[in-house]
């Protein structure tokens, strides 16, 4: 009989048992609630922290809670990291493999998770305040367990480019409307325009279009650019937001494509059994496709699929 490598065992079943749970696996599917429940607790935590009242009255309660949190965010950290191997690419050493997943988004998140309580339970005696409101990025593991998230990510990853160029032209609009607003009216308005990063805040309020209306031009040179910067604002403002429901779109009109392209592949045999339904059930949640989506997709293969026997 063959022995069982048992560190391979147990590492490949942490992995299992930290990664999104599968169908089958009841224990694993236990994990994930209890630590997405504790996710949730801890935003609500990090949010009812601020009230000083709150605050004061149960201070140990969150101090202990606190505790509790760090102590199972850092086995979960140290547990990834030890069982990421199990994930690695063809021919990977498993130093290079903890290596990639250490700078990967996901560890990354799961570090500044603990790390500023961690600095506050070694530095007790230091205003780390600052530091410890960083643990509302505990938000972000979210997306670890959220497919609409992880599309969001990737959306914003894939069109990084094409952001940051349309963020470069309205920090070019931004600089524009700051400086010939400063030129109009600083002589009559000095205590609101009297200098570029002052009028920075009525350029960042018009680009934007919310209009607060607690600074504005008042002469006739500065209502005329005003005017000018407001038609500019609704356009430049709108590049960011077109440029992510373009992407939105080519995102699903691609993942509907792999989903074809599975469904192509296993209608060969014209059948499809529970273990082929089960695989793309599975692809279509990693994909993030509705149910509408995938019973379009099915529709009109099973179409087109009609149209073709019918012509031979």
């Amino acid at each position: 009989m063959k022995p069982i490598n048992m560190p391979n065992f147990s590492r490949k079943r942490v992995w299992s048992l930290l990664e999104p749970a599968n169908e089958n696996d009841n224990f694993s599917r236990i994990v994930d609630v209890f630590l997405v429940s504790l996710i949730f607790f801890n935003i609500l935590m990090v949010i009812l922290e601020t009230v000083e009242e709150l605050y004061m009255d149960y201070r140990i309660f969150f101090k202990y809670f606190e505790l509790f949190s760090v102590i199972i965010f850092s086995f979960e950290y140290i547990g990834r990291l030890w069982s990421c191997v199990e994930n690695k690419e063809n021919n990977e050493s498993n130093f290079k493999s903890r290596i990639r997943y250490i700078f990967s988004f996901s560890a990354i998140i799961d570090a500044v998770a603990i790390l500023p309580s961690l600095l506050a339970f070694l530095f007790p005696t230091v205003d780390l305040r600052f530091v410890r409101a960083l643990r509302i990025f505990r938000l972000l593991k979210f997306s670890r367990y959220s497919n609409s998230i992880n599309t969001l990510l990737e959306v914003l990853w894939d069109q990084r480019k094409s952001f940051g160029a349309a963020f470069f032209i309205l920090f070019i609009v931004l600089i524009i409307s700051s400086s010939g607003m400063y030129l109009v009216e600083k002589d009559v308005q000095p205590e609101k325009f009297g200098s570029i990063p002052r009028s920075m805040w009525w350029s960042i309020v018009t680009l934007t279009t919310v209009g607060y209306g607690d600074v504005f031009p008042i002469t006739s040179l500065g209502k005329i650019f005003g005017s000018i910067i407001i038609i500019l604002g609704i356009g430049t403002v709108a590049l960011p937001a077109g440029i992510l429901a373009s992407a939105f779109t080519e995102h699903t009109k691609r993942s509907q494509k792999r989903y074809e392209e599975k469904l192509k592949f296993m209608l060969t045999d014209d059948i499809i059994d529970d273990k082929e339904r089960k695989e793309l059930n599975k692809l279509s949640e990693r994909l993030n496709l509705s149910d509408e989506d995938i019973e379009a997709i099915e529709e009109h293969y099973k179409n087109k699929n009609k149209n073709k026997n019918k012509k031979s």
